[in-house]
């Protein structure tokens, strides 16, 4: 199918954790397959499965494939599970990139950033809490360019800083809705010197000689123009029941 020739071709770059003659099944296929359940409903393995299952003859015409059967739902967990996450981003990066309207490529953006935590992802047993991901949201071509992971011992903060960088940021206007209340990365809410940004979107300080606050820093490193606003709608995927992890 034309429409998904460049997808498919984007995640066939992602590598397979399957041995050699463990792989019945297509990787890009079961991911694109895997993308189209979850945007349907699908919010567990099995559901993937049923999709796929429920849809497997208009699958095989749609992109000439032979599949007799959907895969099993441990087999679909075994490939997801052992994705690289990285890759996996990449992948969906370069498409992001690829959808990008021609004339919006060299204008001024407006991207927002905001942190979300995937419902679904905690675990009491493990006694893990919900994973925490940044997500970087073009407003004016409403597509969702990229996924950080927000390490559990860290905040939004490093992870703002990093996405700014790797996305070549600069000269368009971020805007950011968590920060306001947060010091400066590597401060203490209850070290008088640190600086941060207040509601009005001033610095402030309790000493002169403190460290940059973090607009500065990142205009600074960046050059960004930084706007503080209420919430930023930013979609995320979200799952309930038998997690399938924040990348698809």
């Amino acid at each position: 199918m034309g429409s998904f020739d460049t997808l498919l071709s984007l995640l066939a770059a992602v590598q397979d954790p399957r041995r050699a003659e463990g792989k019945l099944y297509k990787l890009p296929y079961v991911l694109l397959f895997s993308i189209l359940a979850v945007v349907t409903g699908a919010n567990s393995f099995r559901g993937i499965v049923t999709f796929i299952r429920v849809h497997r003859s208009r699958l095989n015409d749609a992109f000439g494939l032979e599949w007799k059967r959907a895969p099993t739902h441990t087999a679909i967990r075994y490939i997801l599970q052992g994705l690289d996450p990285d890759s996996v981003e990449q992948a969906f990066r370069r498409h992001a990139a690829g959808l990008q309207p021609v004339g919006n490529k060299a204008a001024q953006r407006v991207i927002a950033l905001d942190g979300k935590a995937l419902k679904g992802s905690f675990d009491h047993f493990k006694d893990r809490k919900a994973a925490q991901v940044l997500h970087a949201f073009d407003t004016g071509s409403n597509l969702l360019l990229a996924h950080l992971d927000i390490s559990e011992k860290s905040n939004e903060i490093p992870a703002v800083q990093k996405l700014l960088t790797e996305l070549g940021l600069a000269h368009h206007i971020v805007t950011l809705d968590a920060l306001a209340e947060q010091v400066a990365a590597g401060g203490d809410e209850r070290n008088a010197g640190a600086s941060h940004i207040n509601g009005a979107g001033r610095a402030g300080s309790g000493a002169a000689d403190v460290e940059p606050t973090i607009a500065q820093r990142i205009q600074a490193n960046h050059d960004a123009a930084l706007i503080l606003h209420g919430q930023a709608a930013v979609p995320c995927f979200s799952d309930q029941g038998e997690a399938i992890g924040g990348k698809l």
